[in-house]
């Protein structure tokens, strides 16, 4: 039977009260804040952010497939998951499929992963999932809707959590959708969504999977149901007949991060998996038009990079409405375009997303970006490829308030990291409040969007303070 081995996730350092949101247009809000992706961050962005944490315990030369996962995707046409593979390293000769355009995209990808496992056609697979979905101002998906990514890697064999069996239903259902020419989410009826888009399938495809593999409801030690809202999760449970004083039901997270999209499942179940124990049984389920159920049995310790209680302790709270609003790019304004070009970006892949230098085999320092001479010792043509680390601390910086041509009040850092394990690098700062930077603090390398220059996204790496702590 297939196993997820390990498993990660990524919140946003964003965070937005829904109060703040309320008080901006004078409506009423609910309870909490939502995760709110900065302006470099998007799906693929995310998606890398929760690969690492995955394979922060595991080989990624072991990896034979990666199943990206989301309904926003920043392409129409051109498959994400390869750039996510590039900045994981990930082997070339390995399948990498997009799984887009329906809240059920993770777990769809899940149980392809699953099938491909137990075909033989692949050792181990690693499942994205991320989404980034914007919101319109002024509606009930503002507050509702948060951003965030969680991955699995599944394995053929190993420790963790065995999945026993699935089951599926497809249920045409028209709402929540979006077509190619919206920009935001469009709803019919919230109550009519609910009861016949969301509540029927979940337990449809609950039940199914129960009767198949003849589990009762209270044999479950734990239930991960992905929900839009807290009324609508709790009546799933309450037909299925789940009581919560026996079987512990996971917190759908809407209080503190929001509703995640194709990411929800998979964040539930990494955080259900933090307080899981050996021999417990596990039911894992989304929806979409129709829906996904899984059964799970906890063999072993699951490996995990940060936990979702860390990233949610580690947030910041965003000033001000304004400041989301610009975050999300919900100004319109004519943007300032960069030059960019595809070949370019294509030639200096290695550099720019496996993120390679070279070290000189002669006297052995590490250089950024590849040349043919090393600058150190001046031997030519003697260098070789090495994978730089996603850490360091700060060499030297400066704080610029020219972006892109304007002017801004809030200053951009611009550093020079000394890499742990050799190599510097001139890198933009984010997720930080510039006045912090100082000479010597240690920071992590994200991947983040530099450009959208060519009508194309421009990803590279940028540098943060080390996530730790609580809120600020």
């Amino acid at each position: 039977m297939p196993v997820i081995v390990s498993c990660g996730t990524y919140i946003p350092y964003g965070r937005l009260p829904r109060e703040t949101i309320g008080r901006s247009w004078s409506i009423p809000s609910a309870p909490g804040e939502r995760a709110v992706a900065g302006p470099d961050e998007d799906s693929v962005t995310m998606a890398v952010e929760a690969g690492l944490n995955a394979l922060a315990d595991a080989d990624p030369a072991a990896v034979d497939g990666l199943f990206f996962a989301t309904t926003t995707a920043p392409y129409r046409q051109k498959q994400c998951a390869t750039t996510v593979a590039a900045a994981l390293d990930l082997r070339p000769d390995i399948l990498t499929a997009d799984f887009t355009d329906g809240l059920r995209a993770g777990l769809c990808a899940l149980r392809s992963a699953c099938d491909a496992v137990v075909a033989g056609t692949a050792r181990s697979v690693l499942v994205v999932a991320a989404d980034c979905r914007p919101a319109e101002p002024e509606t009930q998906a503002e507050q509702v809707f948060g951003d965030a990514a969680a991955a699995v890697l599944v394995a053929r064999e190993g420790s963790g959590a065995e999945v026993q069996g699935s089951f599926s239903v497809a249920g045409e259902f028209v709402g929540p959708w979006r077509t190619e020419r919206d920009r935001f989410l469009k709803s019919f009826d919230a109550r009519f969504e609910l009861n016949y888009g969301y509540v029927r399938n979940m337990v449809a495809a609950v039940t199914g999977l129960l009767e198949r593999y003849g589990v009762k409801p209270e044999d479950l030690h734990r239930a991960v149901l992905a929900a839009p809202d807290l009324r609508g999760g709790m009546e799933v449970v309450r037909r299925l007949r789940i009581d919560p004083r026996r079987t512990a039901v996971q917190d759908p997270l809407l209080a503190g991060v929001g509703d995640t999209g194709a990411a929800q499942p998979l964040l539930l179940f990494a955080a259900a998996l933090e307080e899981a124990r050996p021999g417990e049984r596990m039911l894992l389920a989304g929806w979409g038009e129709g829906g996904d159920a899984f059964l799970l049995e906890v063999t072993g310790k699951v490996g995990c990079g940060r936990s979702v209680q860390h990233y949610l302790r580690t947030r910041k709270v965003l000033a001000s409405y304004n400041a989301y609003l610009k975050a999300r790019d919900l100004f319109r304004r004519e943007p300032y375009v960069p030059k960019s070009s595809p070949v370019i970006y294509w030639r200096d892949r290695r550099d720019l997303l496996n993120f390679y230098g070279l070290r000189c085999r002669n006297c052995g320092t590490v250089q950024y970006p590849s040349g043919r001479a090393c600058f150190a010792c001046g031997a030519k043509d003697r260098g070789e490829p090495v994978r730089l680390a996603r850490r360091g601390r700060v060499f030297t910086f400066t704080l610029d308030h020219l972006v892109y041509g304007d002017y801004s009040d809030i200053p951009v850092p611009r550093l020079v990291v000394e890499l742990e394990g050799g190599g510097r690098v001139f890198l933009e700062g984010t997720d930080c409040d510039p006045e912090e930077i100082r000479i010597d603090m240690p920071v992590e390398l994200v991947l983040r969007i530099v450009h959208r220059g060519a009508g194309f996204n421009n990803y590279y790496w940028k540098c943060r303070p080390v996530r730790e702590g609580g809120v600020s």
